[in-house]
């Protein structure tokens, strides 16, 4: 049988472990001034971001890639506007492709945060 001494240590090990593993930040993507349907500037909220793709509302495919920029800033320039709301894939750093969806809405305004389903 095991020893209350060595109980307590497996569960406050246990406890360290679900504290650390549970320690992301939730996702959000402010969309910065200047934006406008055909011109998007994007700022996550982490830094551990690359790879930033845009998929269009109806589309099949992340056929937008967007430029890094000073200061942790995604942009994307078009010719016609986009169609919203957008799906952001982007790489996260520690590994792997991740997919947030229908982030950007149609009504979007410059200077809004906006909230993902997703923590990083």
């Amino acid at each position: 049988m095991a020893s209350r001494s060595s109980i307590l240590l497996a569960a406050a090990t246990l406890a360290a472990l679900f504290a650390i593993g549970s320690c992301t930040t939730p996702l959000t993507f402010a969309v910065g001034k200047g934006s406008k349907p055909g011109h998007l500037i994007l700022t996550p909220n982490v830094a551990t971001i690359s790879d930033v793709e845009i998929k269009e509302h109806g589309g099949d495919d992340f056929s937008f890639s967007l430029k890094e920029g000073p200061k942790g800033t995604w942009t994307l320039d078009t010719k016609s506007p986009l169609k919203y709301p957008l799906c952001i894939r982007f790489a996260v750093k520690s590994g792997g492709y991740r997919i947030a969806d229908d982030v950007i809405p149609e009504n979007f305004k410059a200077g809004t945060t906006y909230k993902t389903t997703l923590s990083i």
